[in-house]
This record gives structure tokens, C-alpha cells and sequence, in this order.
């Protein structure tokens, strides 16, 4: 069943189609068809195939003689699943058949295990033809820090904490998008909201709470009320100076163990995408690893690698 995460991104493109070919110009630099319009058209791509081929989004971008130059298969992917690899290639025939133009899928994929499986070229057989999603995940989606920029662009924003926010600069870029939030109304505020903090592990959820009760107690409302609502008043209660020094310390802390964790899964998801065994040393070796330097350098070796010798050198 569809989660609140997933329906709330196949929502974000839904009320901004235009969304998904600025992406694509911006961010990766493909030379997307002059157009006049972006609409969403029907999911269900053909009452004659499976119910299960039904696509989370379709757009089409029309010029200004209506004519269609090309159509966007969305599809929002929160886990592996290799099923996909095969209806993908169905979602693209069938649009680019019914449609007569040119069709890619485009995933949106805030996790980088899965940003990476979703990537993969899908051979259609003997290395005769093939389908390349293009993939929104964190390698492809910028860091957005800047309070400003956040509420220039504030669904990029959203996605950027959703694809971040457990990064090195995960509080900085959850900032600037609560930030960005403020110029939506309450209702998509809060659902953009939620699907940040979802996605939040335990040690930067706890710093996020940090900082909002940290702004309270000096009085600095700088965050929307309902992310104020977060913490309760009575945890405000008593807090000394000294508490509140520990508790930044803490904050910090929690942001590193965030990080090690995000990386470690990362490294991990990645090594099982590649066929990669790890024997039970060189598991805990990498659990045992808290240099996030050396993380992201056995992250980086995984391209091209075939044994768990060659990712840990």
C-alpha cells in the first residue's frame, strides 16, 4: 500500500507538472523539447494490458500548436524492486506507442541505495535495445542551504531534506526548507512537513528538536507553528543554560552517528546491488568504522569493483 511519503512526492509533481522538465534541463542538463504546456494525463496506460502497469504519474508536454513533443513516466521508488526493471520498459512502449512521441521514465529516489539500483541500464535483450531511467536521488539532487533559494524553490527544497537530511549538512538543508515552507499553505506545508520528517533518523530528528526547543526558550520564532508544536511546552520547563549547552553537544553528536549510520547503510545496500558477499570480518569492519572519510571513499570504490577486497582497500 502506498505510503505517505510516496503519495506525498507523486503529489508534488501532480500539482506542479511543470516541475519535472525544469528538473530535467537544470539538474540533468538534457535538452528537453521546446513546449507551451505540461499537463497530467491518465496513469493507467492501457485498459488492454495488466492493471498492475499503472504508472504513479504521466505527463505530457505539449508545443504551442498542441502537438506532443514528449511524455514523462513518473514513478516514486522507496525500495528496491525488481519487478520494476521489467515494467518500466512496458510504461515507455506502451505511452510512446499510444502517444506517438518521445517517452522517459524519470524515478524519484531519495534513498542513494536505491537511486543507484533504480539507474542501472535495463538490457531488453541480447544488448539489442535498452531503457535508461533517469534517476532524481541524492547524487543528483543539490544540497539547498540557503533559506532564500529554499523559498525561491521551494519543492526542490523538499526534496533536497528528503535526499539529505541525513547527510553531513542535514540540519542546515532541513532548515532552509522548513524555511521554504513558510510561503505554502498550512495543509501542503504540513504534508511537505511530514514527509521530511519521516525520513529523518532518530539522531537528526533528535537534533531538529533540539534546535526548535533551542529557538523557544530564546525566544526566536523562526520556524512555522506546527513544527513548533513539535516539542511540547513542558519539555521547555526548568531547561538552565547548562542543560541547554549539553543538549547542543548532543545535537552535534547525534548528527555524526546520523551520518555514520546513513553511510554504512549506503555502503551496504550498494555492495549487495553489486553481487558483492562480505565475510563476517569485513562486516564488522565496516560497522565497526567511524571516519566518515573512509566511508565515503569505500562508497566511491564500489563503482567497477568485484571483490569486498577491492572496495575496503
Amino acid at each position: 500500500m502506498p505510503t505517505l511519503e510516496h503519495n506525498a512526492l507523486v503529489e508534488m509533481f501532480r500539482e506542479h507538472p511543470e516541475l519535472a522538465p525544469r528538473l530535467l534541463a537544470t539538474l540533468f542538463h538534457v535538452e528537453v523539447p521546446p513546449h507551451a504546456s505540461v499537463a497530467v494525463v491518465e496513469s493507467s496506460l492501457d485498459q488492454l494490458i495488466p492493471v498492475e502497469f499503472r504508472a504513479d504519474l504521466v505527463l505530457e508536454l505539449r508545443d504551442e500548436s498542441d502537438a506532443l513533443v514528449l511524455a514523462i513516466v513518473i514513478e516514486v521508488q522507496r525500495d528496491v524492486d525488481p519487478d520494476k526493471k521489467y515494467s518500466w520498459p512496458a510504461y515507455v512502449a506502451v505511452v510512446r506507442a499510444r502517444k506517438r512521441c518521445g517517452t522517459i521514465v524519470l524515478v524519484v529516489a531519495p534513498d542513494a541505495g536505491v537511486a543507484a539500483w533504480a539507474a542501472e541500464n535495463i538490457d531488453l535483450g541480447l544488448g539489442r535495445g535498452n531503457v535508461e531511467p533517469l534517476v532524481l536521488g541524492p547524487g543528483v539532487v543539490p544540497e539547498i542551504t540557503d533559506p532564500a533559494d529554499a523559498e525561491n524553490e521551494t519543492e526542490l527544497a523538499v526534496l533536497s531534506a528528503v535526499a539529505h537530511g541525513n547527510g553531513p549538512s542535514g540540519l542546515t538543508v532541513v532548515q532552509a526548507a522548513l524555511a521554504g515552507l513558510g510561503r505554502l499553505d498550512q495543509a501542503h506545508a504540513m504534508v511537505y512537513f511530514q514527509l521530511i520528517w519521516n525520513g529523518l533518523r532518530e539522531p537528526m530528528r533528535q537534533a531538529l528538536e533540539v534546535l526548535v526547543m533551542e529557538r523557544q526558550i530564546e525566544g526566536e520564532a523562526t520556524f512555522p507553528p506546527f513544527v513548533q508544536k513539535l516539542i511540547d511546552r513542558g519539555k521547555l520547563e526548568g531547561i538552565r543554560e547548562g542543560e541547554l549547552k549539553g543538549m547542543r553537544e548532543g545535537m552535534r553528536e547525534g548528527e555524526l552517528k546520523g551520518m555514520r549510520e546513513g553511510k554504512r547503510d549506503t555502503l551496504l545496500r550498494l555492495l549487495a546491488r553489486a553481487g558483492i558477499v562480505l565475510t563476517e570480518n569485513e562486516s564488522a569492519r565496516i560497522q565497526a568504522c567511524t571516519d566518515i572519510a573512509t566511508l565515503d571513499r569505500w562508497i566511491d570504490n564500489v563503482l567497477g569493483a568485484k571483490t569486498a577486497t577491492e572496495v575496503l582497500s
